[in-house]
């Protein structure tokens, strides 16, 4: 009797310990998985400090974080307070102006506009005159909620000490833990072994294909920028490169001030210009060029790769761009595996009748 209770008690007890794990870790989902896709990404660069420094793999791991330190953290930080600075300035230049800038360029527009669609002028002035007031809220808006995320660094600091402390051991111990799952994983260690290296491709291709996706639209933003007269474009293009990998809204986050500002200044075919280059030529590479990019490694058509980006996106919250490719290009192993040893079986069974 109690010998058959025990499995069943284990089960449940089982069960609920992993219930529990769930709740306890699930504030730190997001962390965790980008520490896990970029523990792929990086570890050729462990491996050559692990080279470098003779074995000694916590300091190989120490130096890989600090690299990810320096290129990640610290010019998020100052390319944020810069954002913070030009969008205050952008926001004082309006105040002062007080939209007189915005009215002159509608004013332009109006009589020409009602040369061709008569009665279009009068609707145009009333636009102006709502959207100074639209503007000036909705720059006061992003004022105050662009200070009230500064205000919660301490949640943003404690994600990324997280990120990185789960990264380093990762590093460090990622061999070991692959060689334990691989253990007690029910599968051949071969099919394991099929599942962690498709995996590994597919985590590569997907960051790899965002990161270039991301250069591209920051190269084009910024080129856009110095074509249409925007300040600074060298540095809209670098937060533009940063703004990308922040779905769904992207580069569209650098794009809009841009033209609000070339209004304000009363510069209206720059701000129409600015407008198609940045939904045209900037947009079209997150959603053409990024699902080629991205399909390489993970063996998916391109319309599947956009798809689980969006689906990802919408199920999992910003780190689903990365976990939304992974997932699908998991299912697809899984089920060309299941095929094989379905396969195998079927051959082993032929066999044995014969």
């Amino acid at each position: 009797m109690r010998d058959r209770i025990q499995p069943h008690f284990l089960i449940a007890v089982l069960f609920g310990a992993l219930v529990l794990s769930f709740f306890i870790l699930q504030p730190f989902f997001a962390p965790l998985s980008l520490s896990i896709v970029f523990s792929v990404v990086l570890h050729p660069l462990y491996r050559r400090f692990a080279l470098y420094f003779k074995g000694r793999n916590s300091l190989a791991a120490l130096a890989t974080v600090g690299v990810g330190i320096v290129l990640l953290l610290i010019p998020t930080l100052v390319l944020g307070s810069q954002l913070l600075k030009e969008a205050q300035q952008l926001y004082g230049s309006l105040s002062e102006d007080n939209g007189a800038s915005m009215t002159r360029s509608f004013e332009y527009v109006a009589p020409i506009a009602e040369r061709y669609v008569p009665g279009s002028a009068e609707k145009i002035v009333e636009f102006s005159a709502s959207l100074d007031s639209y503007s000036q809220e909705a720059l006061t808006w992003l004022i105050g909620h662009v200070g009230a995320a500064f205000s919660s660094l301490a949640a943003i600091f404690l994600d990324f000490f997280i990120f990185f402390v789960a990264l380093y051991y990762l590093l460090r111990d990622g061999a070991g833990l692959q060689a334990r799952l691989i253990e007690l994983s029910p599968l051949n260690d071969r099919d394991d072994n099929a599942i962690s290296d498709r995996l590994g491709l597919a985590v590569n291709s997907v960051v790899k294909g965002r990161l270039a996706i991301a250069l591209i639209q920051g190269v084009l933003t910024g080129v856009g920028f110095a074509l249409f007269g925007v300040p600074n474009p060298v540095l809209w293009g670098l937060i533009a490169v940063i703004a990308s990998t922040v779905p769904p809204i992207g580069t569209a986050l650098v794009v809009a001030p841009g033209v609000l500002f070339l209004l304000a200044t009363g510069h209206m075919g720059a701000a129409i210009g600015l407008a198609i280059w940045g939904s045209v030529a900037v947009g079209s590479v997150d959603n053409i060029l990024g699902p080629l990019l991205m399909s390489a490694g993970t063996q998916l058509h391109p319309l599947l790769v956009l798809l689980s980006l969006l689906g990802g996106i919408a199920f999992f919250g910003p780190v689903g761009i990365f976990l939304g490719p992974l997932t699908v290009s998991l299912l697809i192993v899984l089920l060309s595996m299941y095929t094989d040893l379905s396969k195998r079986n079927g051959a082993g069974e032929s066999s044995v009748v014969q």
